[in-house]
């Protein structure tokens, strides 16, 4: 009995330590998959930032570093307000043509950039050259000419110019007019009290469409 009791407890002794030693290789094991993710994440977070240095760095200047947040805080701080300003007059212009169903189309887009592009290459330049110097993409004047024909359409009842403002126009500043060139600058003129209108009442609905929105600021500039 005693030899049965010796073995008996020697089998559950090695059964003890092979437990305990494989609950160790588990845990041994786990901590080197862990160890071995977290210097793959330090890794390829190390490659981005180097890679990617543009993201958050802007500039060094002999060795010492210019932040891209070190910009945007002084941007903000120079300019935040207005910039905040013109967002929520393009959210609140977008949210009036949605409402009114109003939909600018690819073709009205491409014709304003003909348009525009014409009257830059007459002047010599490209509108790519036009563009960069604006530091703007070609989806930025796209977004910006969706804005401005929303805005027509929006207010295209109120902006409409007779025949008679123009003759009034014409004698209250006294215009002279070269013989053949009537038609010609009657549409220039046409075209210039279009716009005028069309800057009063552009504002008139903003400055309604900002007393009736529910607009909350976390921010003070």
């Amino acid at each position: 009995m005693d030899d049965q009791t010796s073995q008996t407890e020697s089998l559950g002794v090695q059964e003890s330590q092979q437990k305990a030693d494989n609950k160790f290789i588990k845990i041994s094991f786990k901590k080197t998959v862990i160890i071995a993710v977290i210097a793959a994440i330090i890794l390829v977070s190390g490659m981005l930032v180097y890679f990617n240095k543009g993201l958050l760095v802007a500039a060094t200047v002999n060795g010492s570093l210019i932040s891209r947040l070190d910009i945007v805080q002084k941007l903000e701080k120079e300019s935040g307000k207005s910039l905040l300003d013109s967002l929520i007059t393009e959210k609140l212009v977008q949210s009036e043509a949605d409402a009114k169903k109003i939909i600018i189309s690819n073709d009205e887009i491409n014709a304003e950039i003909k348009k525009i592009e014409d009257q830059v290459v007459a002047q010599g330049g490209t509108l790519d050259a036009a563009l960069a110097a604006q530091s703007m993409s070609m989806n930025d004047l796209r977004s910006r000419i969706v804005l401005q024909k929303e805005m027509e359409k929006l207010v295209a009842d109120k902006i409409n110019v007779t025949d008679q403002e123009v003759a009034q126009y014409i004698t209250d500043n006294k215009v002279s007019i070269p013989e053949g060139q009537e038609a010609a600058i009657n549409d220039q003129i046409k075209s210039e009290l279009r716009n005028q209108k069309l800057d009063t009442e552009a504002q008139a609905l903003i400055t309604d469409l900002k007393s009736k929105a529910k607009i909350q600021y976390f921010v003070n500039y």
